[in-house]
């Protein structure tokens, strides 16, 4: 627009405001400069298409109208003020299972993402769904990714700027893996805990023996020396 210079992740043009990148590659999610033909993170061909769309409720983050986005065969909902992405609960899942099918062929050639993610409270905010405009719950993906989403189980997923990318190149270097085997071990680790200590059981087989009640008795007993000097 103007011919100004910018940084390659930047969003808009901060001499003249212009929209300098999108969410555009339909395999790992990178934002890419509007009009280029090829992701500049992952080499993929940008397939993307745009149309505006108002059966949704507006960025819960900026409040902007959401747009109809489709990256080849996904479909999503994209913020062009902020950036942030809608996506569906099902289409979510299709993302997350497509990459780690795509994990299982290049396993090996990346160690496992960690994560390691500074949080600021003051900087939290829950945010409605797109769809019931309820509350939804901030969740650390796969408890181990350090990208926290915002998620309505019956609705979908809002990921902020870039966040999906991130999710992908989680999955893909095997973080959902390892963080599944954590899981099975911990599972195992308590259950080898419980096999170890026993549960009391649920019926006393000695409820009718005699027992000492303690505290009782000494009462009863001073009751009858006391009652014996009376008398």
């Amino acid at each position: 627009m103007c011919g100004a210079p910018s940084a390659s992740d930047a969003t808009q043009c901060a001499h003249c405001g212009a929209r300098l990148a999108a969410v555009a590659c339909p395999s790992c999610f990178a934002m890419n400069f509007l009009g280029a033909k090829f992701c500049q993170h992952c080499g993929a061909k940008v397939d993307r298409s745009d149309e505006i769309t108002a059966a949704l409720k507006p960025c819960p983050r900026c409040k902007t109208d959401l747009n109809a986005v489709a990256f080849g065969e996904t479909h999503v909902h994209e913020c062009p003020k902020c950036d942030g992405l809608w996506v569906g609960t099902e289409t979510f899942n299709t993302i997350c299972s497509d990459r780690e099918r795509q994990a299982a062929v290049i396993a090996g050639t990346h160690a496992p993402v960690a994560g390691g993610t500074d949080f600021n409270l003051a900087d939290v905010h829950y945010v409605p769904c797109c769809v019931c405009a309820k509350l939804m719950n901030r969740v650390n993906f796969a408890h181990a990714s350090g990208v926290i989403l915002d998620i309505c189980k019956a609705h979908g997923v809002w990921c902020d700027r870039d966040e999906l990318r991130r999710i992908v190149e989680f999955i893909r270097a095997g973080g959902l893996d390892a963080s599944r085997e954590r899981d099975r071990e911990t599972w195992e680790t308590e259950r080898r805990g419980k096999d170890q200590h026993p549960a009391p059981p649920l019926v006393d087989m000695d409820a009718d023996a005699p027992r000492s009640t303690g505290l009782a008795d000494t009462i009863e007993t001073i009751w009858r020396i006391i009652r014996d000097c009376v008398r």
